[in-house]
C-alpha cells in the first residue's frame, strides 16, 4: 500500500509523461493540502491544468486517471484549461474558493493562487446547495422513514457535505470558519438561532451507528436545524439586491 505522498508522487510522474507540453499545472487540494487528512476517511483531491482539453489530449491521460481511481481507489481529478478555470468562478464559487484557500502546487504553475471569486454568487451557491441538501434529506426520510439503517446510512454520509456547508456559512457572514468540526457545528448553530444538539447528534451517526440515540428523532431534528440555517441565510441579502458580477473583475 502506497502511502499517500507516494501515491501523489506517482500521480504527477505519470502525468507527465503522458500529458508532455500539454500538462501545465498539478494542484492537491481538500483535507490533504489543509492539513487535516484522516487516512481511510479522507481523499486525496486534484485539479490539473491542461493547454488543450482535445479529445485526444484527454486520451493521452486517461490511462493515469484509471489507475489513480480503480487501483489507488482516488476520486478522478478536475481537469481544467487556464482561461476555463478562471472563467468557473462564478458558478463554482464555493469549490474553487476553497481550493484557493488550501492548496499544494504538486507541479507548474499556480493557477489558483490569483483566482477573483465573486462572493455574491458565492452566497447563491451556497443557499442553492443547501437548499438542495435539504430536499435530498427529506426524501429520503420519506422513502426510508420506518427503516433504522437506511436512515442512519444517510445521517452519516451527509455529514461531509453538511461540514462543508456550514463553513461556507460562516465565511457568507465574514467569518473564519473554526478548524475544529463542533466549534463548527456550534457556531453555525449560535448565527441560525437553532439547537447545536441537533448538529452534534447528527454528526455522531458518522463515526458510529450505535450512538443509543433515536436515529428518527436525531434525523427530524437535523432537518429542523438545517431549515434555520437555509432561512437564516436566505434573509443575509435580499434577492432584490443579488447581482452579478462581470466576468473578468
Amino acid at each position: 500500500m502506497l502511502t499517500h505522498d507516494a501515491k501523489l508522487s506517482e500521480l504527477v510522474n505519470r502525468l507527465k509523461e503522458m500529458a508532455g507540453g500539454n500538462l501545465r499545472s498539478i494542484i492537491l487540494y481538500g483535507s490533504a493540502a489543509r492539513g487535516d487528512f484522516q487516512a481511510h476517511r479522507s481523499d486525496l483531491n486534484v485539479l490539473c491544468v491542461l493547454g488543450s482539453l482535445a479529445a485526444g489530449e484527454l486520451r493521452r491521460v486517461a490511462p493515469a486517471v484509471e489507475w489513480w481511481v480503480n487501483e489507488q481507489r482516488e476520486p478522478a481529478p478536475l481537469f481544467f484549461a487556464e482561461e476555463d478555470l478562471r472563467r468557473s468562478a462564478d458558478v463554482f464559487a464555493i469549490e474553487l474558493l476553497d481550493i484557493r484557500d488550501a492548496h499544494r502546487v504538486l507541479f507548474g504553475k499556480d493557477p489558483v493562487a490569483v483566482l477573483d471569486i465573486p462572493m455574491n454568487l458565492h452566497r447563491v451557491e451556497l443557499e442553492h446547495e443547501l437548499r438542495t441538501t435539504l430536499l435530498k434529506l427529506r426524501q429520503h426520510f420519506l422513502l426510508a422513514a420506518d427503516k433504522p439503517r437506511e436512515l442512519t446510512a444517510v445521517l452519516a454520509k451527509s455529514t461531509s457535505s453538511l461540514n462543508v456547508l456550514f463553513r461556507h456559512f460562516l465565511i457568507a457572514y465574514g467569518e473564519t470558519p473554526p478548524p475544529n468540526s463542533n466549534e463548527l457545528l456550534a457556531r453555525t448553530a449560535a448565527i441560525s438561532g437553532t439547537d447545536a444538539s441537533a448538529f452534534h447528534h447528527a454528526f455522531e451517526f458518522r463515526d458510529t451507528a450505535h450512538t443509543g440515540k433515536d436515529i428518527v428523532a436525531v434525523y427530524g431534528a437535523c432537518l429542523q436545524a438545517l431549515e434555520r440555517v437555509v432561512s437564516t441565510l436566505d434573509e443575509l441579502i435580499p434577492k432584490r439586491e443579488w447581482q452579478r458580477a462581470a466576468k473578468g473583475q
